[in-house]
């Protein structure tokens, strides 16, 4: 009974589907954790898949059918990350973690919390109210915040997404 080992392979920039697609084609079995986030562009809000670890992926390596040389010299990989000239071993149970972090269409689930409290100061980074002054209020769902507002002398509540905010 062979095992296979996972490594980490560091690719050339936006490069991970590349390089895992030629060393799947070699035979290797690879493992390529993504995320789902939000883009907005011109007006338009879009959802994309990104990698979790940009630039890295994991390949699992038979040391008895398969060779890792081979890696180095993989259309889109930069090198193996190895620890003093052989290939550094990831314990499975990483791989297991986040495995156990996907949802149902293989994407990984990141927490959401909000990381203000009620009352925080935070300044808007983005959109009609860039540089505004507010009060963290909530958050009614997962990627919008309530925030409160200092317009016309009175506090109006906004709901923005919750990446237009930052600590002030």
């Amino acid at each position: 009974m062979t095992v296979a080992l996972w490594h980490v392979v560091h690719t050339h920039p936006h490069a991970e589907a590349k390089a895992g697609a030629h060393l799947v084609r070699q035979g290797y079995s690879i493992y390529l954790p993504r995320y789902l986030c939000r883009r907005r562009h011109a007006r338009r809000v879009d959802t994309v898949a990104k990698p979790l670890f940009p630039r890295y992926l994991f390949v699992a390596v038979d040391q008895l059918m398969q060779g890792w040389r081979a890696i180095q010299s993989t259309i889109g990989v930069a090198h193996l990350v190895c620890n003093g000239g052989q290939p550094a071993v990831l314990p499975s149970a990483v791989i297991d973690e986040l495995l156990g972090r996907q949802n149902e269409a293989g994407f990984i689930q990141l927490d959401t919390r909000a990381v203000f409290s009620r009352g925080d100061k935070i300044r808007v980074v983005d959109g009609v109210f860039a540089a505004s002054l507010g009060l963290f209020d909530g958050m009614p769902d997962r990627e919008r915040v309530a925030i409160l507002l200092d317009l016309l002398g009175r506090k109006v509540r906004v709901i923005l997404y919750s990446d237009a905010i930052a600590a002030a």
